[in-house]
């Protein structure tokens, strides 16, 4: 006889804690596909003296090898009432203070002039916004995380929304 739902352990039903308030994928963008199309196209005219067979299936593999490495290499940024993920970090609400989003040139200067090198970094260099989340974790040398966003506005929202 299959369990129902109200059968089921409470540490398996999900919480209001783990409802997702914000979530992005840091896809790379249409320009950076154009230069991994060039760099495969590359591969026909190392190896079209061989053969054009040889240089065009030189370009497909260079293509798929570069694709692959993009998509795996695309962080996420998720947000939920008890935590805080970006990329390969993840911490929990309680230990961040507040967060600020930066464009333009305040975005550069984040990045650049105004960075602390103990700072967490999870920037993308085709994605100009940036916002920074302050960390109040005393245990924790990181004053605080700075990442890459296409909607700062949104994640700010999130994050400073308590």
């Amino acid at each position: 006889m299959p369990e129902s739902s109200a059968a089921v352990p409470a540490h398996h039903q999900p919480s209001q804690d783990d409802t997702v308030l914000f979530t992005e994928k840091l896809w790379p963008g249409a320009w950076i596909w154009l230069v991994a199309a060039g760099l495969a196209s590359a591969g026909i005219l190392v190896f079209a003296p061989i053969s054009m067979t040889a240089g065009i299936t030189a370009a497909v593999v260079l293509f798929a090898v570069e694709t692959a490495l993009l998509v795996l290499s695309t962080p996420a940024l998720t947000v939920t009432a008890r935590t805080l993920q970006v990329g390969r970090a993840s911490i929990e609400r309680g230990l961040t203070g507040p967060a600020e989003a930066f464009r333009g040139k305040e975005a550069t200067a984040e990045r650049g002039t105004r960075l602390n090198g103990l700072a967490y970094l999870c920037i993308r260099g085709w994605i100009d916004p940036v916002v920074r989340i302050e960390i109040n974790d005393t245990s924790d040398p990181t004053p605080y995380w700075l990442t890459s966003t296409r909607r700062p506005d949104e994640l700010v929202a999130a994050l400073n929304a308590r």
